[in-house]
């Protein structure tokens, strides 16, 4: 990954939007602070499509773990009553 200081990115955005193509760019402030991580948009889209799939998984792996069943006092707490 490339780091670049803020005021590098100000100063040469769209080199830095072009590089962001090809790998993640991580934008510092004042040389150390982690300011944000710029990526292309294809890069973000797979990243929030594998986050979205491993809910899925993980709801999909619990609800096989469940019985089904609940028990009078917990029906009542999730009607609100």
């Amino acid at each position: 990954m490339t780091s670049i200081t803020l005021s590098d990115f100000r100063a040469h955005q769209s080199e830095i939007l072009d590089a962001a193509q090809r790998e993640p760019v991580e934008i510092l402030s004042r040389g150390s602070r982690r300011r944000a991580v710029v990526v292309s948009p294809e890069f973000f889209d797979r990243a929030v499509q594998a986050l979205e799939d491993q809910t899925d998984i993980r709801g999909a792996r619990e609800a096989r773990n469940e019985d089904g069943q609940l028990s009078h006092e917990e029906l009542m707490a999730e009607l609100g009553l």
